[in-house]
């Protein structure tokens, strides 16, 4: 793609945009650690560590009522089959 410019040198861009170039660096807070990974990563963390809690918990009352659930079937089934 041919970038047009005029007889001054400068692009259409330059022609109509007067602000300054952005300049890509440095963060405008100084640069002191902070950002967004720094800001939220712990609450972040803190919040996979509930997840976690909660799906661990979800899994062992599963587990629990598959347990529940088989037996409950080898019993009806013992019943059944002990009968003459």
């Amino acid at each position: 793609m041919e970038v047009i410019s005029n007889s001054n040198g400068t692009s259409w861009a330059d022609q109509w945009d007067s602000g300054p170039d952005p300049v890509h660096g440095e963060p405008k807070n100084g640069g002191g650690g902070g950002g967004v990974k720094a800001k939220y990563g712990k609450k972040v963390g803190e919040g996979l560590e509930k997840t976690k809690a909660v799906a661990s918990s979800g899994v062992k009352k599963v587990k629990e009522g598959t347990s529940a659930g088989v037996q409950w079937i080898k019993e009806k089934y013992h019943k059944t089959t002990n009968k003459r």
